[in-house]
């Protein structure tokens, strides 16, 4: 990344030298080097691009250095009139003011007509907005215009060779002529709508609200790479008896959402979302915990619940931050005890073990009948918000001891390897380990992208479908680490393997981790593997009536439906 973001100063640099002495060939090879590197790093390596920012080299500072350059060198090599070397100098610079003055009244007009919200399943009717300009004019507004001085770098050198500035004077007139028609659609398109009154986007979202009144919202203010903990909570929700709606922050996460029934509004804006009247939700279920949370949380007349995004051992699962809701809904008794033992403020009477309505399709052992090879699901969580720690996850350190072992298994097995949607994302050792396995499955005749599962080849699944407890009901043995997958796929009964790469004695691991207590251990050297697969495989498995409890334990009583469960505390939040 450093080296890329200084090779393309480096050019820019060689190509102010070469126009400043007249060396007109290196002035086209570090010209050629600095267009196609600024086309490389757009491309190809955003964090160059970042990188430069960073340290001052925005890229219209860059642009103002090549148009710079290409003058310097038709000054250089060719023999100028007064009135020809204004001219020179005016047209590159007409560009640049043009493309200021643009980019002003484009943003003028983008304030004047914010997209203050976004819908799904609802249908607002017939909506009046000021006039905006087509969408191709409104992309190039502003510090993107200049770019047509490009022409200036070929049109310099062709002067330069031919000591004559004609070639460079026809390309500055192209430019600007170009440029002079976007800012005066962009001009018009102010002009039109002058006196054009607030956006009717919002007003008409609250006119949807007081007539549908909702009694439940789904609140999601995160970020579009963890959607998934909203995803979770679509289907219990559509379910209810209730109205429900899904209120979101996030246009990224928003485009992210999967299918729903339910109407979806998104309102990014912290002042428009509070400007909202919605006093008429009397429950308000929050699954995960940010800052813009708050922006609900005011709702005086409202229960605020933390449902989260799944029950698990690991300290994100009693952040202190939980203590500000109403109430916090665990699955089950390990839920509550977690709290107590964290000690963070959350008490013990603003605590619900309301189960885990997901797993209603969670298919248990012996429930139906099996076609197919034994299957193992790796499904590691991701490397957590310290890249410090190592064992957060068994991916770096075990992952590709674990599926390389699963491949070389004879009997064969069938593997199904579905990481963390956030793997990779802040570490990369944990993202090389990944491509490396991908590589291996590939190598080994599987899927590498796969969108179903069926067939009986080894899976790579990373999109949205198949989707977790898909995954779960294809499964024989699970090998995860310290997450909330382990909870879930006790729902299922099935024999399920925690990785230990800390080394934990194993008495300690499952004092320290409950939901491992009915798990087969899996040290770093994954030497246990092969033995876990036979003996699970030929079904003399020993841990069944531990795993038996301990899903009484995780996800309250067997004989307790946990959507009933859910339904009837949403009932007391709503009377």
């Amino acid at each position: 990344m450093a080296a890329q973001s200084a090779l393309l100063v480096l050019a820019y640099l060689v190509m102010l030298v070469g126009g400043v002495f007249g060396w007109i060939g290196l002035f086209a090879v570090a010209g050629l080097a600095a267009i196609f590197g600024e086309f490389a790093v757009a491309r190809w390596s955003p964090p160059s691009q970042l990188l430069l920012e960073k340290v001052g080299l925005h890229w219209s500072y860059r642009q103002l250095t090549r148009d710079l350059a290409a003058v310097l060198l038709v000054v250089a090599e060719v023999r100028l009139s007064g009135g020809e070397l204004t001219l020179l100098l005016v047209l590159p610079a007409a560009v640049w003011v043009v493309s200021v003055f643009a980019g002003a009244l484009s943003t003028m007009i983008e304030r004047r007509n914010p997209l203050s919200a976004m819908v799904r399943n609802i249908e607002l009717g017939p909506l009046s907005s000021a006039p905006q300009p087509p969408a191709w004019a409104a992309a190039v507004a502003g510090d993107r215009m200049p770019l047509l001085n490009l022409l200036l770098v070929p049109a310099g050198v062709a002067a330069a060779v031919q000591h004559d500035p004609t070639p460079f004077f026809a390309a500055g007139a192209v430019a600007v002529v170009a440029t002079g028609l976007v800012g005066a659609i962009i001009a018009l398109t102010w002009l039109r709508g002058r006196g054009a009154g607030q956006g009717p986007l919002l007003p008409a979202v609250q006119r949807w609200l007081d007539n549908y009144r909702p009694e439940v919202a789904l609140y999601f203010a995160g970020p579009a790479k963890d959607v998934y903990q909203a995803n979770m909570w679509l289907a219990p929700t559509e379910a209810l008896q209730q109205r429900a709606v899904v209120l979101m922050r996030s246009r990224e996460a928003f485009l992210e959402l999967a299918d729903t029934r339910l109407p979806v509004i998104c309102v990014p804006a912290g002042v428009d979302f509070m400007n909202l009247d919605l006093g008429g939700i009397r429950a308000a279920l929050y699954s995960a915990n940010v800052g813009a949370n708050i922006h609900m949380l005011r709702e005086p007349g409202t229960k605020h619940v933390f449902v989260g995004h799944g029950d698990s051992d690991k300290q994100a699962s009693v952040n202190p931050y939980s203590k500000v809701y109403d109430e916090v809904w665990v699955a089950g008794l390990a839920g509550r005890e977690r709290y107590a033992r964290a000690g963070v403020g959350v008490l013990d009477s603003d605590i619900v073990e309301i189960g885990r309505p997901q797993l209603a399709g969670v298919h248990t052992f012996g429930a139906e009948s099996v076609d197919r090879p034994f299957t193992v699901l790796y499904a590691p969580t991701w490397e957590g918000w310290l890249d410090d720690d190592p064992y957060h996850t068994s991916l770096v350190l075990m992952g590709e001891r674990i599926v390389k072992g699963l491949l070389a298994t004879n009997p064969r097995v069938r593997l199904i390897y579905k990481p963390h949607p956030l793997t990779g994302s802040r570490s990369k050792m944990a993202k090389a380990v990944h491509e490396r396995i991908v590589t291996a499955i590939r190598a080994a005749g599987g899927n590498p992208d796969a969108s179903s599962l069926d067939g009986t080849a080894h899976l790579v699944v990373t999109g949205r479908t198949p989707a977790l407890f898909d995954c779960f009901n294809q499964t024989d043995l699970l090998i995860s680490d310290v997450s909330s997958v382990v909870s879930d796929f006790v729902q299922s009964q099935r024999p399920y393997v925690v990785a230990n790469p800390a080394g934990l004695s194993e008495d300690d691991f499952r004092r320290e981790y409950p939901t491992a207590r009915a798990a087969y251990l899996l040290s770093k050297d994954c030497g246990e593997l092969e033995k876990i697969v036979s003996v699970t495989r030929a079904g003399d498995d020993p841990m069944t009536e531990a795993r038996r409890e301990l899903k009484t334990y995780l996800l309250g009583p067997a004989e307790a439906n946990p959507m009933d469960r859910f339904q009837e505390e949403i009932d007391r939040l709503c009377h």
